[in-house]
């Protein structure tokens, strides 16, 4: 029987980029119900609204994905804010989903957890390695301490609270703000602007040097079901395609996909962050049975032609 079929399994974080994927494919494994808390309800942060969602959904099941994310740039402007919002509500959600009786409790941690200089291809047994790279080590600790607390609580209370490692993920849906998106739709929005404006040159940061795995958000989605679903370890598992691309190739290829046909300036002023980043996929696929099945080039083009179909409402809610 599925270990997910007829229980009843709150999404945090559900109405987002990754969440929405979730609810989706979650629907497949046939949940009894599927609840989507809003911020506007319950704040995460505030432990009588965790403990009031928690009686008014009954949940058997948690998929904790609500998070305080961005780029580079927003994780050097927020790094208080990244810190305290993601440790705090994990810590107070995994405590009272224990409290509460709880079964299992899945939680998305973050690439960004992974020591600066880590050996590529980033095994899951070298989490603690080194420190993570300056500009996002608040986030990735705080993100980390959740595994440390699925850990100690397992060990403890015998709680089951399991924690998955992402790469980074793209895909219909993203974030496409200016100030605070990841490098695939900024450098997607760039291209298109450019494009469109006849601009001969299109500004990137960094070197382009730095390398970057990236994961199709619908095969994250699967992923996540698929832990949800059969996993029930206390190991962190990481989650990827296991293809490293630098980013300076990745720039190319997002540009001809785009049909812009100018000069990428590479603005060496701004970081280039972690200097590779590509992950060892072997536990999840031994674990619970996760490969990537969207190829890069292929993940590109459906997200390309969604900014392009979606861009005016993106843009106006920005």
């Amino acid at each position: 029987m599925s270990g997910l079929k007829d229980q009843r399994v709150i999404v945090t974080g559900g109405a987002g980029f990754l969440g929405r994927h979730v609810c989706q494919t979650l629907a497949r494994f046939e949940p009894a119900d599927i609840f989507v808390p809003r911020s506007r309800d319950y704040d995460l942060r505030r432990r009588p609204d965790v403990e009031r969602m928690l009686g008014d959904f009954e949940p058997d099941v948690i998929i904790h994905l609500a998070a305080v994310v961005g780029g580079i740039g927003a994780n050097r402007r927020h790094p208080g804010r990244y810190f305290y919002d993601n440790a705090i509500m994990g810590i107070e959600l995994m405590d009272a989903a224990r409290l509460a009786g709880v079964s299992k409790f899945v939680t998305a941690g973050t690439i960004c957890a992974y020591p600066k200089f880590a050996s590529v291809p980033f095994k899951e047994d070298d989490l603690w390695s080194g420190y993570p790279e300056e500009t996002n080590a608040p986030y990735g600790l705080a993100k980390k301490m959740l595994l440390v607390q699925a850990q100690a609580y397992r060990a403890e209370y015998g709680f089951n609270a399991v924690t998955l490692l992402p790469v980074n993920l793209y895909g219909p849906h993203d974030n496409f703000h200016p100030e605070s998106s990841h490098v695939i739709p900024a450098l997607i929005r760039k291209a298109i602007e450019a494009r469109d404006s006849g601009s001969e040159r299109l500004f990137a940061w960094g070197t382009g040097n730095a390398s970057r795995e990236f994961l199709f958000v619908r095969d994250a989605a699967e992923a996540v079901a698929l832990a949800a679903d059969r996993y029930d370890g206390s190991e962190p598992v990481n989650v990827g395609s296991g293809r490293e691309i630098m980013v300076r190739d990745l720039a190319q290829l997002v540009c001809e996909l785009c049909g812009y046909e100018g000069e990428i300036v590479w603005d060496a002023t701004k970081p280039d962050g972690q200097p590779r980043r590509c992950l060892d996929v072997s536990r999840a696929k031994n674990a619970f049975g996760f490969e990537a099945q969207t190829s890069l080039e292929e993940g590109l083009a459906e997200t390309i032609a969604w900014y392009e179909r979606h861009r005016t409402a993106v843009a106006s809610a920005v």
